[in-house]
């Protein structure tokens, strides 16, 4: 079954907005003074996160983001993710998910190679 994607957006967990999306939390740990009200998700799916070796490795260096994003893609297929995966393209089917995010830079997080993934697989 292939599920279409109308948009996947990332977004900071602290500057996102309530909308009419699918909030979900990509991060594996929790963000750091963020209340489960404050957040106001519809789901955490922590599952989907890099690896804790990977994550470590990359620091967050924008310099290392393309090798990231390559080793990040490699761990989607892992059976757990690959499922958490799926999890979300079927969260997308037919409306706007947002991926949220601790990170401050956005543009080189594991939320943007997620979003991505799914929007070349919609």
């Amino acid at each position: 079954m292939v599920s279409r994607t109308t948009a996947v957006q990332v977004r900071r967990v602290y500057q996102a907005s309530p909308g009419p999306s699918v909030r979900v939390l990509v991060d594996r740990i929790w963000p750091r003074g963020m209340t489960k009200a404050r957040a106001n998700l519809d789901e955490w799916c922590k599952e989907i996160a890099p690896s804790t070796a990977l994550r470590t490795w990359y620091g967050h260096d924008r310099g290392r983001f393309e090798e990231f994003a390559s080793r990040y893609k490699a761990e989607l297929t892992q059976e757990g993710r690959a499922a958490a995966l799926g999890h979300l393209r079927d969260l997308a089917a037919g409306r706007t998910l947002t991926l949220l995010t601790a990170t401050k830079q956005v543009d080189i997080s594991a939320a943007a190679v997620l979003a991505e993934v799914l929007q070349e697989q919609s």
